[in-house]
């Protein structure tokens, strides 16, 4: 037994009887482990193919709504200029409107008069809407 005992701290050979050294040609066995059925190539390939189909129109789509978003804030944009335009020119237009001109006009060169109490005439709807449909001849008052 004291001839079996090994001193150091590795072993340097290890004769087992049952250990049979490897075959050094192992290529048609690696050839077999790594060889793909024609089914499971087309498998892949399709599932590829989807994938890339996929994404190409995923990313066409945030192209599209990226692009309408910039299209929306451009027109936002040009509204709120027409809006401020519209709101200056109406001012604009206000302002060069004299009222006592136009009243003095009216009453001088035109011959127009306020309406006296006889000429007013009220009618009620009962509807409550903000105009009234005339389906007849409006009469005229007593008082004229």
């Amino acid at each position: 037994m004291a001839n079996r005992y090994v001193y150091g701290n590795t072993v340097r050979k290890v004769n087992r009887p049952d250990s049979q050294p490897r075959p050094l040609h192992v290529q048609p066995e690696r050839k077999r482990r790594h060889h793909m059925s024609l089914g499971y190539l087309l498998f892949l390939s399709v599932a590829v193919i989807l994938m890339v189909v996929t994404l190409s129109w995923y990313i066409s789509l945030r192209s599209q709504i990226t692009n309408s978003v910039k299209n929306i804030a451009t027109l936002e944009s040009q509204l709120n200029t027409l809006k401020q335009e519209n709101d200056e020119a109406y001012n604009r237009a206000n302002g060069n409107v004299d009222l006592e001109e136009v009243k003095r006009i009216a009453i001088q060169e035109y011959g127009m008069t306020y309406a006296s109490e006889g000429q007013i005439v009220t009618y009620s709807d009962g509807g409550g809407n903000d105009y009234v449909r005339q389906v007849a001849p409006i009469p005229q008052s007593d008082g004229k």
